[in-house]
């Protein structure tokens, strides 16, 4: 039995196209790792030597401006696929936030893959238009939003993405979502374009108003579901 037969994305990743024996060629290319907190798989600026899919856990995309800081311009889940593929070199950074598990390509030889596989490379397509939706979305998020419906919207991100692995959903409770979320206070800050001050301020306050509860500094209870996509706007 291979890799792939055991794999807990398989039919949400790009190689759900695959047959069997294609997967058996892809699973002969891969191979798997485990990364933890603060380990990065790729890095901003060097040459695209690998790709990978997610299998668990949460990483993080970011940027460096010039005086040093550290900006996070997307966040990838399990199922995503990480990497470059046909060449170029990396526009960010790729490091875990949690503990995670990814599948691991050369890009050299994943390339060649995809070339003589075209449903793969339609996945990839997809896969692409799909982040250039979230990223236009996002734009409208860090450009049009209040404080509080970044954060709204932010939070109903997570429930989505998390869905099934850091998001939890009791079915006599079907507006509630419990969540562990991925980043520190500060990164929250930093992904919103917002001080943590207002950040802690919008948990105040929707906690307050009883949409959501937070038994500790990761964990939140979203209450009312419906009230928080209102609170989105």
């Amino acid at each position: 039995m291979s890799n792939c037969d055991l794999c807990v994305v398989r039919n949400r990743a790009i190689c759900a196209s695959l047959d069997a024996k294609e997967l058996e060629a892809l699973n002969a290319i891969g191979r798997t790792r485990t990364i933890t907190p603060g380990e990065s798989l790729i890095w901003e600026g060097e040459d695209s030597v690998l790709v990978a899919n997610v299998i668990e856990g949460v990483l993080k995309l970011s940027t460096n401006t010039e005086d040093g800081r550290e900006q996070i311009v997307g966040v990838v889940y399990p199922s995503d696929f990480i990497g470059r593929p046909f060449g170029g070199t990396s526009g960010h950074g790729v490091t875990a936030l949690t503990d995670a598990k990814v599948c691991v390509f050369s890009r050299r030889d994943f390339d060649a893959f995809a070339r003589e596989h075209p449903e793969l490379e339609h996945k990839l397509l997809e896969r692409t238009l799909g982040e250039l939706d979230r990223t236009r979305r996002w734009m409208l998020l860090l450009g049009r939003k209040s404080a509080s419906e970044k954060m709204a919207s932010f939070l109903i991100e997570m429930a989505e993405r998390l869905n099934g692995s850091g998001c939890r959903i009791d079915f006599d409770k079907p507006n509630q979502r419990h969540l562990t979320l991925p980043f520190s206070r500060q990164q929250i800050a930093d992904v919103l374009g917002l001080t943590i001050e207002t950040v802690s301020r919008q948990f105040t306050r929707l906690r307050n108003e009883g949409v959501i509860d937070l038994p500790s500094r990761r964990d939140v209870t979203i209450l009312d579901y419906d009230a928080l996509v209102a609170e989105a706007g």
